[in-house]
């Protein structure tokens, strides 16, 4: 949308402004006090002149630029650099600090340096098993006691727990099963009935003396020391209802009632089975970006593990996996958005520069190199990595085209005997407008942001788009013409620049013919 509001105005009102100074100008009116007409002769004749910083860049810069030595010491220079980048690029910090969201002066940042600080308990994270899992038939798939299998869910969790430093699993998980199968065990007393009528169920805290109660799990309920399937079923809404108390601590409507998804939706039915369940552990303390992805990260490599241990799928969930999603996939997103914003302008600039591949291809590798020598500085300038760094790196691609289209276009032009005159006339007419109608007005633009409040603003705002002028201009002004005078696009014939320029512009042919 952006793009397209500033299309409208440069066709519609910047066309309109550019007339009214033309006549302005025509009516010796200074552009200062433009109400007030003054002597021609004392204003002279605007066109005349070429302004200081063309003679600069005919008379002195081209020329010395262009020396041999320089230009091998140019493509030293700029190359071992772009290497150096290259290498830091893998090395970049992926995340955001919260605290560069807030003023410098901002309390909150005590409050997140103390959190950091003294903060020594991690976030709950819940392994999620889906709907599909027979619990009464393979509970030892699940449980973590004696008796259970040596990798199931609860002894893989156990595992990772004791690899905290590397898996970001503090605990091991709460488990609800081996708290049900303790609950039924008659050693323990909390599952019974009154006679042994199921609908009469004894809680714990009632005294033997006050009611005949007996143990649930008998000889008929009970297999090779598991429950039943029946009895499993059966008793678990109760297990899930019961209130934990002194005499009690297993029974699990406190720690379980919503960790347990059972079928029919009917709670109070007296017989269900269990549809989809979670398991919660805690991660370690997770203080910066790359600790909380790295967390999320080995989570789910432990729920793959387990998905193929169960048979079913098994995810992990924690409250601030919504937050760290992205890192996952950001350099995967990075490479795609880059490579098609190169792949665009190599197709813009092959159409629009006479189908000229070595000139797209040349525009194409300065604008990467401008691209990784911007991670470079984000490197050094302690910038990290993520959505609004790529945002801005897209930019910057864009951005950098203005710096280097316009020399590659009249080189492509000139009619001068050899590259290096070429080079020369390319960065004579061109180099004054880079300098003036682009380098220097967004530099200008860009040095308002040093003075923000916000730390995000001076940042990835004031740093990274100052890295965009700082590299597009010294890239197009002195890296570009030397790569073009090395080997740049051959030189074009009279003829046919007098024929991309008729297709371009109809009067011009009127007036050569």
């Amino acid at each position: 949308m952006a793009v397209f509001i500033n299309f409208m105005l440069q066709i519609t009102c910047f066309l309109a402004l550019m007339f009214l100074d033309i006549r302005r100008q025509r009516a010796n009116r200074p552009d200062v006090f433009c109400c007030v007409a003054v002597d021609k002769k004392s204003v002279g004749d605007p066109q005349s002149g070429n302004g200081i910083i063309f003679v600069f860049m005919q008379n002195m810069f081209s020329h010395f630029l262009m020396f041999y030595p320089i230009r091998v010491l140019t493509m030293v220079i700029f190359t071992t650099v772009f290497v150096l980048s290259l290498t830091r690029v893998p090395h970049l910090d992926m995340g955001l600090d919260q605290t560069l969201a807030l003023p410098k002066d901002s309390y909150l940042i005590d409050y997140f340096h103390d959190l950091n600080t003294y903060l020594e308990v991690g976030s709950p994270v819940y392994f999620v098993v889906k709907d599909g899992f027979d619990y009464a038939e393979n509970t030892s798939e699940v449980c973590k006691t004696a008796g259970c299998k040596r990798f199931s869910l609860g002894a893989q969790i156990n595992m990772a727990a004791e690899q905290s430093n590397y898996t970001h699993i503090a605990t091991t998980a709460s488990s609800w099963i081996d708290d049900y199968l303790q609950w039924l065990s008659p050693a323990v007393s909390c599952c019974r009935l009154v006679n042994g009528d199921y609908n009469q169920f004894c809680n714990a805290s009632v005294s033997p003396d006050e009611a005949q109660c007996t143990p649930c799990m008998n000889s008929t309920t009970m297999y090779a020391g598991r429950p039943t399937h029946a009895a499993f079923d059966a008793y678990l809404n109760k297990f899930l209802a019961d209130i934990p108390n002194i005499n009690c601590s297993k029974a699990g409507k406190s720690a379980y009632n919503a960790a347990v998804n059972r079928t029919p939706s009917d709670i109070n039915q007296p017989i269900s089975a269990v549809r989809s369940s979670y398991f919660m552990a805690y991660h370690t303390v997770c203080r910066t970006s790359q600790e909380f992805t790295s967390a999320m990260q080995h989570a789910r490599e432990l729920s793959a593990n387990l998905s193929d241990t169960l048979g079913v799928e098994v995810f992990p969930y924690s409250y601030f996996y919504v937050f760290y999603e992205q890192y996952l996939t950001l350099a995967h997103e990075a490479g795609l958005n880059l490579g098609l914003c190169g792949a665009a302008i190599f197709t813009v600039s092959f159409l629009l520069m006479g189908f000229s591949i070595s000139s797209a291809l040349i525009t194409l590798v300065t604008i990467t190199m401008i691209v990784v020598d911007i991670m470079g500085a984000m490197y050094l300038w302690g910038i990290s990595f993520n959505a609004i760094s790529l945002v801005n790196l897209v930019m910057a691609v864009g951005i950098s085209v203005e710096f280097c289209a316009h020399i590659v276009r009249k080189f492509s032009i000139s009619t001068a005997p050899t590259r290096i005159d070429r080079a020369k006339d390319a960065l004579a007419h061109m180099g004054s407008s880079v300098i003036s109608g682009i380098t220097l007005t967004k530099f200008v633009g860009i040095v308002v942001l040093a003075f923000a409040k916000s730390q995000l603003f001076q940042i990835f705002y004031f740093r990274m788009y100052l890295c965009m002028v700082i590299f597009g201009a010294t890239h197009g002004l002195i890296f570009l013409p030397v790569l073009l005078s090395f080997i740049g696009p051959s030189c074009p014939t009279v003829s046919s620049v007098r024929s991309r320029l008729t297709e371009r512009s109809p009067l011009l042919g009127q007036q050569a013919s």
